[in-house]
């Protein structure tokens, strides 16, 4: 049984949750506006799940998932999250986090930026580039004829081994990237970007498609960068 830290508790955080409760695990909550506002949140997920600051949700996960817009990544607490592994959600939407010269130049990447910030951690990135509602319905058993795939970037191969772990557990094959500057491949924009698991990409509504780890590297293989577009 694995512990879920989460540092940011909303559609992403929220659905992961529910998937790591379904799965035994527990899940320590918080987000940006006090363990008080996650009540719901909490009673909806039953007895394995519980709020508090992020910095508590840091100390106590086995793995802890940061999954906050990119703009507050300088709210992520430091010390309680080194030596365990982080679990990076979070994409560049400059439109809500503002500009960011060094990945708007492309010369780094989101996890590599927290990764700077918390050099005793080792992060692994995963659950950017699939749409929460879709994340929530596609899991399935291990050895599923229609189990899904997702992608992970990590510079630890120790670190992406426990993301793989605890990943299949909730109910998902991965597909290794590689290190976290591969990371882009999965970005806004690109082929392997959310997209991938729309049935119908002008109707998100309708039930997502199941995408195995060979479709992901067929996809993030074409995948482009935004200097290199036009």
């Amino acid at each position: 049984m694995t512990t879920w830290g989460f540092i940011g508790s909303g559609n992403i955080g929220g659905t992961l949750a529910r998937l790591a409760v379904d799965a035994g695990h527990d899940v320590v909550l918080s987000n940006s506006r006090g363990p008080e506002t996650l009540a719901d949140l909490v009673a909806g997920l039953g007895p394995r799940a519980r709020a508090a600051t992020p910095e508590e949700a840091a100390a106590a996960g086995d793995v802890v998932v940061v999954t906050i817009p990119l703009h507050a990544r300088d709210q992520v607490p430091v010390e309680p999250l080194a030596g365990k592994v982080v679990l990076d959600t979070m994409n560049y939407y400059p439109e809500r986090d503002g500009q960011v010269p060094e990945l708007d130049e492309e010369s780094t990447t989101t996890s590599e930026l927290l990764q700077a910030r918390l050099p005793g951690s080792h992060v692994v990135k995963a659950f950017n580039n699939i749409w929460f509602e879709h994340l929530g319905v596609l899991a399935r058993p291990s050895g599923a004829p229609d189990r899904s795939a997702l992608a992970v970037a990590g510079d630890d191969a120790g670190a992406k081994a426990t993301a793989a772990r605890v990943i299949d557990e909730i109910g998902y094959d991965t597909y290794d990237l590689g290190p976290l500057a591969e990371g882009w491949r999965t970005q806004r924009d690109t082929a392997g970007y959310a997209v991938l698991y729309a049935s119908d990409p002008q109707d998100w509504s309708k039930p997502p498609r199941p995408v195995t780890a060979e479709e992901i590297a067929q996809k993030v293989a074409t995948s482009q960068r935004y200097r290199d577009m036009g």
